[in-house]
């Protein structure tokens, strides 16, 4: 059972964010990078099948210099094999980040190709889908739990108020969605033979497309802006409940204007 996993590298969720100069961009100087949160549970999914019925997991990313690093902790968890894609994607439209990823992943053997529900930071989660349909293949989306037999899959997915099971052929695209595992901590056995696992490096043209295929296709960033400021909170003194609730609701209508 061969796996490959698309996996993107962000800012640590805990970091604080600046913008470049430009506008545009955020401001990499002095940031943490890391795996996508829900790109971790897309692979130690495809982990627990390679530990179950054999195979390779491929870990795949299309990223500067910098997502190497990524690929790296992915081997040291228990991933086997890793491609990197190197190019600017973030100026890359989910387009053109799919259309990379579909042209890699069709040089790999593959059974599964999984990814995160989404990327956490721009929150993008049209890249698996795109992926499925440039490789006209199933896909499933949002998988909480997942059971692979010969030759087709089972996944549960959340819906509003129930649960939705969904059967297909392989190969097929899954989505991960937090809940459909514990993933693993990289041991430090697992560290030092990552070390050793060669990182196959490719170019856009190594895979047969453009710049034009990538860059630029439909959306562009016209610029970027931090949240405002909240503005502190107002306390309501008084015993009374009553009085407190009739100024809380004078509070929102005629200065929240929320009602």
């Amino acid at each position: 059972m061969n796996s490959v996993v698309c996996i993107s590298q962000v800012p640590d969720t805990e970091s604080r964010i600046k913008i470049a100069a430009d506008g545009k961009h955020i401001d990499e100087a002095g940031l943490k990078f890391i795996v996508s949160p829900y790109d971790e549970f897309a692979l130690e999914e495809a982990i627990r099948l390679k530990e179950g019925k054999g195979g390779d997991v491929t870990v795949v990313t299309f990223g500067p210099d910098r997502s190497a690093q990524a690929l790296r902790e992915c081997l040291a968890r228990g991933a086997t094999k890793a491609m990197h894609i190197k190019g600017d994607s973030v100026d890359a439209d989910s387009l053109g980040v799919a259309r990379v990823l579909a042209a890699a992943i069709r040089t790999l053997p593959h059974d599964i190709v999984f990814f995160g529900k989404q990327g956490v930071g721009t929150d993008n989660g049209l890249v698996g889908p795109m992926v499925a349909e440039l490789l006209d293949v199933p896909q499933v989306n949002v998988v909480t739990h997942l059971e692979v037999g010969d030759g087709k899959l089972t996944a549960h997915r959340e819906i509003e108020g129930a649960e939705e099971i969904v059967e297909c052929s392989l190969p097929a695209v899954i989505t991960a969605q937090k809940g459909l595992n514990e993933p693993r901590y990289a041991s430090l056995k697992g560290i030092m033979a990552a070390k050793k696992i060669p990182i196959d490096t490719r170019s856009v043209a190594d895979l047969g497309l453009t710049d034009s295929d990538v860059f630029h296709q439909r959306v562009t960033f016209v610029g970027l802006e931090t949240p405002a400021e909240k503005s502190g909170g107002r306390k309501i003194d008084g015993a009374d409940p009553s009085a407190a609730a009739q100024e809380i609701i004078k509070y929102i209508r005629e200065e929240a204007k929320a009602l």
